[in-house]
C-alpha cells in the first residue's frame, strides 16, 4: 500500500492505478463494518456538516484501511491539485485518502466492485419500477408472474431481500446502496437470473444503480413525496426521471400515468418511448378468487407487472391473474361480519386519496374509519395534506403516531391537525399507536350489527417497528389487529 500521510490523492474513474489494492480484501460503504483490510467508499452530501463533523462521526473510530471519497477533504484544497496536506485528517492516522475526481463516483464505485465482485449486473436479466406510490406491489406482482412461469427470480425492494419466492433477508432500504447491490447480485447469481427492484429517486440520484440496465422498466405514478432530500417537486420528478438514462438499448419505459408520460414528453428530450399501459378487464373469477384486485391502483399495478413480465419473458404470460398473490402491508384485510379492517402502508398524501377512493368505490355501503399518523424527520409540508385527504375520504378519522424519529409525537401530530379542519366529525387524536387501535375496534364493537364499516390502519403496513429517538422498537399493527380481534372474540370470514 502507498506510504501516504495526511494525503488527499484525486484518481479519475477509468484509471485506477493510484489506488494500490494489495492487502486490501474488501469494500465497504459502512464505516462500522470496515477492518484494517477493507477500503471505506464514502459518499458525501450536501447535509450542512463540516468535512471536522464527518470526520469525527464517521472516520475517524473506524478501522478501514483506505478511504475513496467524492469530495476533498479538510480546508483550504484545491482539487486541481494531486496532493494536498491537513491537520483535520490527523485523526485518519495516516491511511491513504483519495478523491475521485469530478462526477467519478459512480464510475469509479462500478470499476471498485468489478474488482471484488465480478459476477455483476451483465450476468442478470433486470427489472426496475420507480414511482412515488405501487412500487412494492408492482415488483411483487411481477416477481410471482415470474416464478409461476419457471423463472429463478431475486427481487429487492422495501420488504427487502426475496430469493424465489423465499425471504431472504431485510436491507432497510428501498433500493440498497450500489456496493451492497453488487455483493447481493454476486452472492445470489448461482441460484437466480433475474432480477426485479424497486428504483427510488434516492438510488437514482446517489448513483446506487449504476451501471445496470434495465431490459424492462416502469413508472408507476408520481405525487409529492420526499422533499426534504430533494428540496422541491421538480428536483424529484428529475431524480426520477434519471430511470431513463438506465435502460438497455430499445427498451421502453412504461408507465399506466398519463401525467408522468406527459410531463416526460415535456421536460426531456426523449430519445426512448414511453408507452402507457392500459389495465385490462379483469374476469369475475379472479376477482373473486384475488379481491385485492378490486381496487383501481391495484389493478393498475398488475397490468404494468404483466407487461413487464411479457418484456423479460418474450411473450406474454399465459392466466397471469392465478400467479398474483396479496403483497404484505398493502390492502391486508380482516373481515368479521359488517366489519373489514384494511393494513396498507398508504403513507402519502396522493397513496391515502388513491386508497380511500378504492374503497368507497368497492364498499360503496360502508362507512369509513381511517386511523393514520405522518412519520418524523420527513416531508413537513405533507402533513396537512394528508390530514386533509383523510378527511375528505372518510367518515371519521384517528389520528396517531407512526414512525416520530427525533421529532415530538404531538408536534408532528399539530401539523397533520393544520390540514383536517373540514373532517365530517372533529378527529379522535390518540397518540400511541397500539391503544388508538384497540380504540377504533372499540367503535367499531358499538356499531349496530347491519352497519358496514370499512377501517382502514395506514402508513405503516409491513413494517414490524416503530421508529423513536433512534431505536427501532418491535411494533406490527397486524399484531394489533389479531390482538384485538382475540379480545373482541371476533372470528375472521
Amino acid at each position: 500500500m502507498h506510504e501516504v500521510i495526511n494525503t488527499c490523492r484525486f484518481t479519475e474513474a477509468p484509471d485506477l492505478d493510484a489506488l494500490d489494492l494489495s492487502g486490501l480484501t474488501d469494500i465497504q460503504w459502512r464505516a462500522d463494518r470496515c477492518t484494517p483490510s477493507s477500503i471505506l467508499c464514502f459518499q458525501r452530501f450536501d447535509d450542512g456538516r463540516t468535512d471536522a463533523e464527518i470526520i469525527e462521526r464517521y472516520l475517524a473510530h473506524s478501522a478501514f484501511g483506505a478511504l475513496v471519497i467524492n469530495r476533498p477533504l479538510g480546508a483550504g484544497q484545491d482539487a486541481g491539485m494531486s496532493q494536498t496536506k491537513s491537520s483535520q485528517l490527523e485523526p485518519l492516522g495516516g491511511r491513504p485518502v483519495f478523491v475521485t475526481a469530478p462526477d467519478a463516483w459512480g464510475e469509479t464505485l462500478e470499476r471498485l466492485c468489478d474488482h471484488f465482485y465480478p459476477t455483476g449486473p451483465a450476468q442478470w436479466q433486470i427489472a426496475g419500477v420507480t414511482g412515488t406510490n405501487g412500487k412494492t406491489t408492482t415488483i411483487k406482482y411481477l416477481e410471482s408472474i415470474l416464478l409461476a412461469a419457471g423463472r429463478k427470480v431475486l427481487s429487492i425492494g422495501t420488504l427487502g431481500l426475496s430469493l424465489n419466492g423465499q425471504p431472504l433477508a431485510e436491507t432497510g432500504f428501498t433500493s440498497p446502496p450500489y456496493i451492497e447491490l453488487r455483493r447481493i447480485l454476486s452472492d445470489c447469481r448461482a441460484e437466480a437470473d433475474t432480477l426485479v427492484m424497486e428504483v427510488s429517486s434516492h438510488a437514482l440520484h446517489q448513483g446506487r444503480v449504476q451501471g445496470l440496465r434495465f431490459a424492462a422498466a416502469a413508472w408507476t405514478n408520481f405525487s409529492q413525496d420526499h422533499l426534504d432530500y430533494h428540496g422541491d417537486e421538480a428536483s424529484y420528478f428529475a431524480a426520477k426521471a434519471m430511470i431513463l438514462d438506465q435502460l438497455a438499448d430499445g427498451v421502453p419505459l412504461l408507465t399506466t400515468s398519463a401525467e408522468v408520460e406527459r410531463r416526460l414528453r415535456v421536460e426531456r428530450e426523449l430519445e426512448v418511448p414511453v408507452v402507457r399501459i392500459e389495465a385490462a378487464p379483469i374476469p369475475d373469477a379472479a376477482l373473486r378468487a384475488r379481491p385485492f384486485l378490486a381496487l383501481s391502483f391495484n389493478r393498475a399495478n398488475s397490468a404494468l407487472a404483466c407487461a413487464l413480465a411479457t418484456r423479460l419473458l418474450g411473450s406474454e404470460p399465459e392466466a397471469p391473474w392465478h400467479a398474483l398473490q396479496p403483497v404484505a402491508g398493502r390492502f391486508d384485510c380482516f373481515v368479521h361480519r359488517q366489519y373489514t379492517i384494511v393494513i396498507d402502508f398508504a403513507h402519502t398524501p396522493d397513496a391515502l386519496e388513491n386508497i380511500l377512493g378504492a374503497i368507497r368505490e368497492a364498499f360503496p355501503q360502508a362507512k369509513i374509519l381511517t386511523l393514520f399518523g405522518c412519520g418524523g424527520d420527513r416531508d413537513r409540508s405533507k402533513r396537512p395534506l394528508m390530514g386533509a385527504a383523510v378527511c375528505r375520504g372518510s367518515d371519521q378519522v384517528i389520528l396517531t403516531s407512526d414512525n416520530p424519529r427525533f421529532e415530538e409525537p404531538q408536534a408532528i401530530a399539530d401539523d397533520t391537525l393544520a390540514g383536517m379542519r373540514d373532517c365530517l366529525e372533529p378527529p379522535t387524536l390518540i397518540l400511541d399507536r397500539a391503544e388508538a387501535i384497540a380504540a377504533l375496534f372499540d367503535r367499531l364493537a358499538k356499531r349496530p350489527d347491519d352497519e358496514p364499516w370499512v377501517a382502514l390502519i395506514a402508513g405503516k403496513g409491513h413494517e414490524p417497528y416503530i421508529d423513536q429517538q433512534g431505536m427501532k422498537r418491535p411494533y406490527s399493527d397486524r399484531d394489533q389487529v389479531q390482538l384485538n380481534l382475540r379480545r373482541l372474540g371476533w372470528e375472521m370470514i
